[in-house]
């Protein structure tokens, strides 16, 4: 396994006990593909709200994972009525953005067991190689390439794919119209995904 279960913080949902963890460091990983970013992009939607790119990412998850794809309104009402673990009152408010540490306690809604952590592009390839998904916090400025404060996190995608030949990020991302097996190289991914430290979703 990949990721070395350090905790740093426990803290008890309605669904499943969160933490965050560090990953380790990856064994040496092939060149090429990993991950099925094809397969995944039938699971991608388009954004219709400001706010609710976590939950979107949720929704693409769960599509992918179950063949059943929970509709924007969906999966914002129910993370609407979910307690947030990481603040007070539901973890999805219309006029604010969902935090870190509720992304796998809006999985588990769904029966989808996931360990919020530290990881790599390397550990990441890893995960996708064995069928996992997983949902990165990062700044989307870098990777739309527009202006903006590049130097926090603010957005919330799916990586469907690591091609470590061609060296480019396969993502989900609803954020933008062309957010469709959206194809980033990996130095900016790697930029844009350093503003949240490296915090990724990774699904059991």
């Amino acid at each position: 396994m990949p990721h070395t279960r350090t905790k740093l913080a426990a803290i008890l949902g309605a669904a499943a006990a969160v933490a965050i963890t560090f990953a380790g460091a990856a064994h040496a990983i092939r060149d090429g593909m990993h991950g099925d970013p094809a397969a995944a992009a039938g699971y991608w939607r388009y954004q219709q709200q400001d706010y609710d790119c976590a939950e979107m990412a949720v929704a693409d998850v769960v599509g992918q994972i179950t063949g059943r794809l929970p509709g924007e309104d969906d999966v914002t009402t129910a993370a609407a009525s979910i307690p947030s673990v990481s603040h007070p009152g539901p973890i999805y408010r219309p006029a604010g953005k969902t935090r870190n540490q509720d992304v796998p306690v809006l999985l588990a809604h769904y029966g989808i067991r996931a360990d919020a952590v530290r990881s790599t592009t390397d550990a990441l390839a890893q995960d996708l190689d064995r069928g996992q998904k997983v949902i990165v916090g990062l700044n989307d400025h870098t990777i739309w390439n527009d202006s903006g404060d590049r130097s926090r996190e603010n957005h919330f995608v799916v990586v469907t794919g690591i091609d470590t030949g061609a060296h480019m990020a396969h993502l989900n991302d609803s954020g933008i119209e062309a957010g469709r097996d959206e194809q980033v190289p990996l130095a900016t991914f790697e930029a844009a995904w350093k503003t949240s430290d490296n915090f990724a979703v990774v699904t059991r």
